[in-house]
């Protein structure tokens, strides 16, 4: 069985400023796929090579496959639909996956405007595809019974959709053998480094709940690698592959402290040359402030913060359980031990005004961060949030989905002028790091770092990538801009969206089983201690029994 898995070509001018990104989904599912008995695989990034249809149907033609694979996040759903369109136009025998967050939530959409997709892998995807693949192979998916027995999948059976039992997460995720030589690595540079780039998993899921957040959904419990196992990956990573910096995709690689330090430790044992970032709580840098100068020690070199807001109403409406005066506190602890820290901020809420996107940019000068960046507000349909936001949310096109678009209109000021401060509030911080601060730090590593880090944003912004500028006509102040929203989806019918709830509210109402906390659990879930049990969350249920086999039902 001949399978070809294919990154679709979509941008937006956001993670893409820092370089191109390798894609941990293709390693893993094809390390999967391997490890069940199909090694047939080659992989197409359509993204990064900014391959246009033509090209890529031609390209599939060559190949000749089997079985057609592509993930997608939101903002590139309709990208992905379209790619896997291409392979049923050119063989109606190929068959069609599509995995990934989006399609979890929303299979029953996704299905109705691209009935041209054969399944769609709800969840963590590298069992669920391996059994699906192995199916096909077996014509097992012609036998109605049978293919309902296939855990974790959605797909059309004589027009309707059926949605299978969801499939248990992954439990030992050391068991998980990813495949990273099937990515072509000369294409994987992050630019502040000018290296090659890797963005694998140490743990997956996430303790807390966010509102704006959907990522707990979709992994459901917490689980994180043995840290010997995941430092002989970062080995091969750099022995075999060159690769000279990774940023672990994990939403709270920090929360397990325990293996945390002892990942640290094996990094600082084996003195890979290799440097790495991740994302984290303001409250886990409290937590290990006597940890810093260890974590420094073991390569880690750039920490993305979650600060969010400028407010603290808006910090508790998003369920944060931080405040202002921690977000500053984390931020000199990092500076204070050499690590580089960027603040993170959410914009673009139906509250928002000109004074609350400039107080952002006034803290960030008195917290004084290494780099920051505005996410615009993204209204995932499948969030806590966007339930609340209601008709608020008017912009349905999900390709504008992607941080860089105001997506809600505020109250009290337009789209023009929300993206129109936020470029003012990044032309003031670049201007004043670039001539009084960057050229100045005394630590080497960190100095060309930073420069390593504006050159990219510069580079982008010449390039009007940064930001999607080119694509909608941004030249400056009082500009009327292009959105080019896609104006027939403009409705949204929340029935679309997977009947999750019953597993969220199970897990909701155990949560005081999943987290050992000295004091009381938060609103948010999680513990104001910060201690959690990764022993007990994998006795919480990974399944709900409640969950309907029956068609149009799902997790």
């Amino acid at each position: 069985m001949r399978i070809v898995m294919i990154q679709p070509n979509y941008h937006s001018g956001g993670a893409e400023v820092a370089g191109n990104w390798s894609p941990a989904w293709v390693a893993y599912i094809a390390g999967a796929l391997k490890s069940a008995g199909y090694p047939a695989i080659r992989f197409i990034d359509a993204m990064v090579d900014d391959i246009p249809d033509d090209k890529l149907q031609n390209m599939l033609a060559a190949e000749r496959p089997d079985v057609v694979i592509a993930a997608s996040m939101t903002p590139a759903i309709y990208k992905a639909e379209a790619t896997l369109k291409l392979a049923k136009d050119l063989n109606p025998n190929i068959t069609t996956l599509l995995g990934g967050i989006h399609g979890t939530f929303m299979y029953n959409t996704v299905l109705s405007e691209a009935p041209w997709i054969d399944y769609i892998v709800r969840g963590e995807g590298e069992e669920i595809t391996a059994n699906l693949v192995r199916a096909i192979d077996n014509d097992d998916v012609r036998d109605p019974e049978k293919r309902r027995h296939i855990r974790g999948i959605a797909y059309l059976e004589e027009g309707e959709v059926v949605a299978t039992l969801p499939h248990p997460p992954i439990e030992d995720l050391d068991s998980l053998t990813p495949d990273w030589g099937i990515l072509d690595w000369k294409k994987y540079i992050y630019i502040p480094m000018n290296t090659r780039v890797a963005v694998p998993n140490f743990a997956r899921g996430c303790p807390f709940t966010c509102s704006f957040c959907s990522q707990w959904k979709f992994w459901r419990t917490y689980r994180s690698r043995d840290p010997k196992k995941f430092a002989d990956e970062i080995e091969t990573l750099v022995r075999d592959f060159n690769v000279g910096f990774f940023i672990l995709a994990d939403e709270e690689p920090t929360i397990n402290k325990k293996k945390f330090v002892a990942l640290c430790e094996e990094m600082i044992g084996r003195k890979l040359p290799v440097h790495w970032g991740i994302n984290t709580r303001v409250t886990d840098i409290l937590r290990d402030e006597n940890l810093l100068p260890l974590y420094r020690k073991a390569g880690l070199a750039h920490i993305s913060l979650g600060t969010e807001a400028a407010a603290q109403l808006q910090l508790e409406r998003f369920r944060k359980e931080t405040t202002i005066a921690q977000n500053k506190k984390a931020i000199d602890l990092l500076r204070k031990h050499g690590i580089v820290s960027e603040a993170q901020f959410i914009v673009g809420m139906e509250n928002e005004t000109h004074e609350t996107i400039e107080e952002t940019f006034r803290m960030v000068m008195d917290w004084k961060p290494d780099m920051v960046n505005w996410n615009m507000y993204t209204p995932w349909p499948f969030s806590d949030l966007f339930q609340d936001l209601g008709d608020k949310v008017q912009i349905h096109d999900y390709s504008k989905y992607n941080f860089v678009t105001p997506i809600i209109e505020p109250e009290q000021m337009s789209r023009d002028e929300v993206l129109d401060h936020v470029m003012r509030n990044y032309r003031r911080f670049f201007m004043r790091k670039s001539f009084l601060e960057y050229p100045f730090i005394k630590d080497n590593f960190r100095r060309k770092y930073m420069l390593g880090c504006l050159w990219a944003f510069v580079r982008s912004a010449l390039q009007r990538r940064f930001y999607d500028l080119g694509r909608v006509r941004y030249w400056g102040v009082l500009t009327k801009f292009n959105w080019d929203f896609d104006e027939s989806r403009t409705t949204f019918d929340p029935s679309q969206i997977a009947p999750d709830e019953v597993e969220v509210a199970r897990r909701r109402k155990s949560r005081e089983t999943v987290i050992k906390a000295t004091e009381a659990v938060s609103v948010c879930g999680a513990p104001r201690d910060l201690v959690y049990d990764p022993d007990v969350a994998k006795e919480v249920g990974a399944e709900d029994a409640s969950a309907s086999a029956n068609k149009g039902e799902g997790d």
